[in-house]
This record gives C-alpha cells, structure tokens and sequence, in this order.
C-alpha cells in the first residue's frame, strides 16, 4: 500500500583486510586459520621487503590494506600488520600455484577478473565525482525541507480492509455498523502486509498512500470508519482512522549523512546517464 547507487564490491583488495581478531595476541608470530601452519617456515617481518619465488610483494599493498581499515575504524598495530602481511604472501603462493596449473587462463577466472576490474574502477570514478562534486550543506538543508514538506504536518494511524468488490466492502461496512470488531474482519483483507495486525497500517503521512485512499484519510474523524469503500488500483477499502498526530521528524544534524549519501548516489546517477547518452551502445 504505501508508496536507493549499492556500494560496488572490492572483492580484490578487501579479502586480505578481514578482521584479524587472533591477530590482537602478545605472540610475536599470531596463527591465524589458513595462515602458516605450525612447524612451517618462520613469518616475515611486516617491516622488511619480502618476497615470494622472486615476486616481491609490495609494501605500498600492505599499506593500502592498513589505510582501507583504519577507514572503517579498525586498528594498525605491529601484530596486526604481521598477521595481514602473513596472509599476503598466503595468497600470492597460492595465486602462483593456480597460475602455474593454468587456472589463470579459464574463462570462468577471466571473466571474474574482468568483473572486479570493472568494479573497482566504477568505484574510483565515484569516489573522483565526489571529490570534484562535492555535496554543499544549502543542498542538504533544501533537500531536508523538501522531504518534510513531502511528509506534511500530520501523520495518520489507520486500519484498512481491502478487497476485491465494491459489494464486498460495503458488506463489510455493514457488519460493522452491526457492531462487529474491525480487527476480526481484517483477517478477510487480501493486504497481506496488514491483515494478520487487524488491518494495522501504522503511523505514515497522507502522501504515503495513493491519492482516493490518503483523501478519503485526511476527510475521517478519529475512531470513524469510511462510509462508502475508497477504490484504488489495488482495490477496495473499508478505512479507519485510529489517531492523528504531529509529525515525528528527526533533526537535520540527525538525518544529514543519509541525505549525504542519497543526493551523492543521485549526483553520480545523472553523471552516468550522460556518460551512457554519449556512449554507442549497440
């Protein structure tokens, strides 16, 4: 009845900054599942330049991983950098056997390649288009008020019955009249969403319903019922009105990083369907 750009996936760069809680331990060289076993050679030195048959491994990679957690608010100590280095060169041994069984070249593995490829880079060009179009607190603030606006002064607690006829709902509005409870005749509403909770819909602003349905709302007094059934395109309802208040709306301050993050996603949105009316796409 009532009537959101997903984080891309960092598939590549985020399985080797998993949380490492046994990485936490006063042991100078932490075990860690999947990572050198006991009586293996011993771990290498987060400090140090290491390398894997020749194939060094990067100290910029270690630090990008180190920056990637501290962002998302985790730790960066010795222990920590030892444990992630540790499962670093894990990975690269085991990319190197699956290259040298050929594994690099199947489709399947190209093709996941490709994917991740795509992703990361549709993330470096969001995370550019922020940066060079950044998001003003006035836009914030605008974009507040025209969502309370949208909302309205008031919010309505109803109950609705909705059925398939008009000859069905006015034999529901007769039954009640004869003093047969709203709730028990619920259980006959085809709204799945309400009719098990006595046709309960909740507190939400007029504007979140369709419009026959949110005017014949806002026209009822409380503790009334429709007096003729409200059609809509879902059909028709026998309506209550249960309680009116004044709208609950959070402050700006409260609400501004979602605003942030949706007008940021809208803002790339429209980028892309420049970039996609440019493109030949055939």
């Amino acid at each position: 009845m009532k009537s959101t750009i997903s984080h891309l996936a960092f598939a590549l760069i985020l399985a080797a900054a998993a949380p490492l809680a046994s990485a936490q331990t006063s042991k100078p060289a932490p075990s860690i599942p999947g990572v050198t076993p006991p009586g293996a050679q011993a771990p290498a030195a987060a400090s140090k330049p290491v390398t894997v048959n020749g194939k060094p491994i990067s100290k910029a990679r270690l630090e990008f991983i180190i920056k990637q957690r501290a962002a998302q608010g985790q730790p960066d100590n010795e222990q920590i950098r030892q444990a992630i280095l540790e499962r670093m060169i894990d990975q690269e041994v085991a990319a190197q056997e699956a290259e040298r069984k050929g594994m690099a070249k199947t489709a399947d593995v190209q093709i996941e390649v490709d994917l991740a490829r795509q992703e990361i880079l549709t993330r470096a060009l969001f995370t550019d288009y922020l940066k060079s179009h950044p998001i003003k607190d006035d836009a914030l603030k605008a974009q507040y008020e025209s969502v309370k606006a949208q909302r309205g002064e008031k919010e309505y607690k109803a109950r609705h019955i909705l059925v398939d006829t008009e000859a069905a709902a006015k034999e529901i509005t007769d039954k009640l009249k004869k003093g047969e409870k709203f709730e028990d005749l619920a259980k006959q509403s085809k709204d799945p969403g309400s009719k098990d909770r006595g046709g309960d819909l909740d507190w939400a602003a007029p504007g979140n319903y369709v419009k026959p349905f949110a005017d014949a709302l806002v026209k009822l007094e409380k503790g009334k019922v429709t007096d003729a059934p409200v059609q809509s395109q879902f059909g028709w309802h026998v309506i209550r009105l249960d309680d009116v208040r004044t709208t609950q709306f959070p402050p700006f301050e409260q609400v501004k990083p979602q605003l942030m993050k949706a007008m940021q996603q809208q803002e790339f949105q429209k980028m892309m369907g420049d970039l996609r009316a440019k493109a030949k796409i055939e």
